[in-house]
């Protein structure tokens, strides 16, 4: 007898069927099926996977050159897959990360990323994060918090309102 969590349903919250059998099933997810949307600053992002009772986030991100993401607090750790373009933390200017690179980050670490100007091409990243990144300003002020339940809101809003299907993403969890 099995008892009824999010692996085992007939339905998941996505919408991917998933046999009772649950753990010992794959799901293969074609990112090509998969939409984008584009942010006013030219950040793009892709949402591959939310699992709700891991507090997990799966994404692949595109940023232009010359872009800046607040400096955050993860309350997790985050790992990283650089496809193409450079990118570096602004307290590490002299690490950078270029296609190839693989970046382990442990939770609680603080960091502002940083794409350079003078990139000649898109930076594409691969992201898994575990936990929440937290905003906060200069004098350490929280300004807002994001986490794999907000991701996905706004995901689900932001495809809507751009007319895309974002029914693809698997979302494992309670939702």
């Amino acid at each position: 007898m099995s008892e009824a969590s999010p692996l085992n349903a007939a339905e998941s919250p996505s919408g991917f069927r998933i046999p009772a059998s649950g753990a010992d099933t794959t799901v293969h997810i074609n990112v090509a099926d998969l939409p984008w949307l584009e942010g006013e600053d030219g950040t793009k992002l892709q949402v591959l996977h939310i699992d709700l009772n891991q507090g997990l986030w799966v994404l692949n991100v595109r940023w232009p050159a010359g872009r800046k993401v607040a400096t955050h607090y993860h309350t997790g750790p985050v790992y990283a897959v650089t496809r193409s373009g450079c990118w570096y933390y602004e307290e590490y200017p002299e690490t950078r990360n270029t296609a190839g690179s693989y970046l382990y980050e442990p939770a609680h670490s603080i960091h502002t990323l940083v794409v350079p100007q003078d990139n000649t091409e898109e930076t594409d990243v691969w992201f898994a994060i575990h936990g929440a990144n937290i905003d906060i300003d200069s004098e350490g002020r929280v300004l807002g918090v994001v986490d794999a339940r907000s991701v996905l809101e706004q995901w689900r809003k932001g495809c809507a309102a751009a007319g895309l299907d974002s029914s693809g993403t698997l979302v494992t969890g309670l939702v």
